[in-house]
């Protein structure tokens, strides 16, 4: 009998439910469940409702049955920096307040008066960005102080949706990582960052890795969908469990292809050098203490929000076409300008951007479309040569994974930006990821580098390049 195991993949904008299992050597995948994610208004803040994500955690799960499937494990990953504070009697103390939220606006400049920058990026690694769970934690003490004091328990998204199945709390490496909290040698919470800024040492939990099961269902949801599972912990940040879906690493740059855009190389080690700093480059916590040295670049949210403004009336794939048909535009936009992280209207902003930097506005759905792929060609571009600047090499090939993967246009965008061989694929990146590790976790897989062998041999991958100044995809 196949031990199927259960991937619950969250994302900023829809989540999903895929089984997974391992014949022949092939890893077969099953979406069971997929429902959407947004973020909405509560008393004055952008939050995600996790109580609804839960409820449809739950409903996919129950859907295993009509599928005549009862999985052995089960694992959830997220987006990653967001949280939620429990207290003495494990209750939310707050909403899940979400990072595009304004609350943070100037408070990253504080804390890095109070700690320096050098010293918090030498010590954790991590990038600086305006809504880091660093700058939410400190932003929250100095606007509800009142919650942090009664705060006995922090949960990362992911964290407390397996507290909600298990009832054990802990904090997951990886995504624990992106706090920018996390001494990136010693692996633990920087307790003197964490002092320095006047915050409950106490609240944060044990740090767990993934592979680690955290136990079986509370009893009453064991009743309620009529089997048990282990809840083993994956790298509950979405892009460590993306990553670990690249097929072949050696002299590649992976581009985790979603909502955001990370883009870097896995590591053995932590970079916290200058050179790096200059260039905001992260070291993100992966598998088996690996590092995801990467940069964090705005990503298809950008055509996500264009699309939404359009009222939905172009597909994605409508989008592509439309600006496939525009030959005579070229403006662009810097994609990471904060101006882009939550506007009140896209098209508008992009629209003014392009005013303020004295380049042709775009006005058709295909020229604003248009804008925003080759913006984000660009952007990657510019990261690919600050990689190599820091590392001193030349990478042969990049990676393209994650649902942008499917983006044709913008494959071929960035084949023909970086003059390197683009493969894309696998789309289903980041439940793959969960899914090989529990399955290693389960003994059905030897190791990382066994189940990188298995998602090449399992998944389709396309192949762009650059040639001759005539840029193709060889498929």
């Amino acid at each position: 009998m196949k031990n199927h195991c259960l991937a619950v993949d969250i994302g900023a904008s829809s989540g999903r439910l895929i089984l997974g299992d391992l014949h022949e050597g092939t890893l077969h995948l099953e979406e069971i469940h997929r429902f959407e994610n947004q973020i909405i208004e509560k008393k004055g803040h952008y939050c995600w409702d996790v109580e609804a994500l839960f409820a449809e955690i739950k409903a996919g799960i129950k859907k295993c049955n009509d599928f005549g499937v009862q999985p052995v494990s089960i694992g959830i990953d997220t987006w990653a920096v967001d949280f939620v504070l429990l207290d003495e009697h494990d209750q939310p103390l707050t909403e899940a307040i979400s990072y595009r939220d304004p609350r943070t606006d100037g408070i990253m400049e504080e804390v890095v008066d109070l700690l320096m920058e050098e010293r918090l990026y030498l010590e954790t690694g991590i990038q600086f960005q305006k809504f880091n769970t660093i700058y939410q934690l400190y932003a929250l003490k100095k606007q509800n102080p009142e919650v942090l004091e009664k705060a006995k328990s922090f949960l990362m998204i992911p964290d407390y949706l397996h507290y909600l199945l298990t009832g054990e709390k802990a904090n997951e490496y990886t995504n624990a990582t992106s706090t920018q909290l996390i001494n990136a040698f010693t692996k633990k919470w920087d307790k003197e960052i964490i002092d320095t800024l006047g915050l409950n040492f106490e609240m944060f939990q044990e740090i767990k890795m993934p592979k680690e099961t955290l136990g079986s269902l509370r009893s009453k949801l064991v009743e309620e969908f009529g089997f048990d599972m282990d809840v083993i912990l994956p790298a509950t940040h979405d892009t460590g469990s993306a990553v670990l879906a690249v097929p072949e690493l050696e002299d590649t740059i992976y581009i985790s292809s979603g909502t955001w855009s990370l883009i870097g190389v896995e590591n053995h080690f932590p970079i916290c050098v200058t050179k790096a700093l200059d260039y905001n480059f992260t070291n993100e916590g992966g598998m088996d203490y690996q590092f995801r040295f990467l940069k964090n670049i705005m990503g298809l949210w950008m055509i996500q929000e264009v699309r939404r403004n359009y009222n939905n009336q172009y597909t994605f794939a409508e989008l592509v076409e439309l600006s496939q048909d525009v030959s005579l535009f070229n403006s662009t936009v810097n994609v990471d300008d904060q101006r882009f992280l939550k506007p009140d209207n896209m098209i508008e902003e992009i629209q003014q951007y392009c005013q303020e930097t004295n380049q042709q506005i775009p006005e058709q759905p295909g020229e604003i479309a248009k804008c925003v792929f080759e913006s984000l060609a660009n952007s990657y571009q510019k990261a690919v040569s600050e990689l190599e600047d820091i590392f001193e090499k030349v990478f042969n090939t990049v990676n393209v994974i994650g649902g942008g993967c499917q983006n044709e246009l913008l494959n071929q965008l960035i084949a023909n930006v970086t003059q390197k061989e683009v493969y894309a694929g696998p789309v289903e990146a980041t439940a793959i990821g969960n899914l090989v590790v529990q399955l290693i976790a389960l003994g059905e897989i030897k190791d990382i580098e066994k189940a990188r062998h298995i998602i090449k041999q399992s998944f389709e991958v396309k192949k762009y390049v650059y040639s001759n100044g005539n840029p193709f995809c060889i498929g």
